[in-house]
């Protein structure tokens, strides 16, 4: 981290949330110590890991006194522990920092720069594989990144992966506590669109790394390799998303409550009636929901028909 005058700079919080973490995580603290934004503070929550993270985070903040350690005498899982980091930091602006990655030098300094008024900033990734190298894809490839300021768009998945967000520290008291069955990342990005635009700016940031031990990652792998949930748990697990979103979104946004309200209705119960209004609901408003895929108009249409049998 570059020595440099830093008073007028505001703080940004990097928050790290580690578990088993021993293989990359020198490499990822190396790279954010490089950073050229000199007014940091990286808050690290380690989960109970049972290999020698808390030893290696330890030695870093032993050296380095930008460096915050805590260690959970259980395993919370990643979204308490990412809670507890956040309620931790004391910066203006606060970031995310997945255990695994390589961030690039200028990634704080430019989304400082350019987040302005927005409550929210992402950027591009590139892919790298469990040895460092390219796997010659970006995020971007995979999925449509733009700034965009519409809840919906959360409806059937997350569109900003925590490690490429920046947001304000203001966005933490409107979201926690964090929904058990909805990611940490998913859920901060969906109540950020209630206040501003989230930005996105077109610059890979970071090296996002990809391999086995991924809670959550790009989604390069086959349909074949993919593991699949029991469809009751599924089905479950979609009508909790709905009814969170719901009730979560406020009653000023008058479209997309009423749009929300009306999937909820559609996913209550498996019945002609509920399963009907589900699919039209989707078909109305699959420009909107399905923004982010790189699907063709008929593909968009044959996902909408599926929801007649399946809830997204």
């Amino acid at each position: 981290m570059k020595s440099t005058n830093n008073s007028m700079l505001p703080l940004v919080s990097i928050v790290l949330a580690t578990y088993n973490g021993e293989k990359y995580i020198r490499q990822l603290l190396d790279s954010i110590l490089k950073q050229d934004y000199p007014n940091i503070e990286i808050i690290v929550t380690d989960d109970h890991s049972s290999d020698t993270t808390f030893s290696i985070l330890q030695e870093y903040a032993s050296k380095y006194a930008c460096i915050r350690i805590y260690s959970n005498e259980n395993n919370l899982g990643i979204n308490k522990n990412f809670e507890k980091g956040l309620l931790l930091a004391r910066g203006e602006y606060v970031t995310i920092s997945d255990q695994d990655d390589i961030w690039k030098e200028g990634k704080i300094s430019i989304l400082v720069k350019e987040i302005g008024n927005h409550t929210m900033i992402y950027h591009d990734s590139e892919l790298i594989g469990p040895d460092g190298l390219s796997l010659n894809k970006k995020l971007s490839d995979l999925d449509i990144f733009t700034s965009f300021d519409n809840c919906l768009q959360f409806t059937i998945a997350n569109r900003v992966p925590g490690h490429t967000m920046l947001f304000k520290k203001t966005l933490i008291a409107q979201c926690i506590p964090f929904p058990k069955n909805i990611f940490y990342d998913h859920w901060l990005a969906f109540v950020a669109t209630f206040n501003t635009k989230i930005k996105f700016t077109n610059r890979v940031l970071v090296l996002y790394r990809q391999h086995k031990n991924n809670l959550s990652g790009a989604k390069v792998k086959s349909k074949k390799n993919r593991k699949k949930k029991d469809k009751t748990t599924e089905n479950q697990l979609s009508k909790e998303r709905i009814q969170l979103f719901y009730e979560k979104c406020p009653s000023t946004l008058i479209k997309e409550k009423k749009v929300l309200a009306n999937l909820l209705n559609g996913y209550r119960n498996s019945t002609i009636g509920n399963n009907f209004q589900r699919m039209i609901t989707y078909f109305r408003y699959n420009d909107t929901i399905l923004s982010h895929k790189k699907y063709s108009k008929i593909r968009k249409w044959l996902f909408c028909l599926k929801t007649f049998v399946k809830m997204p």
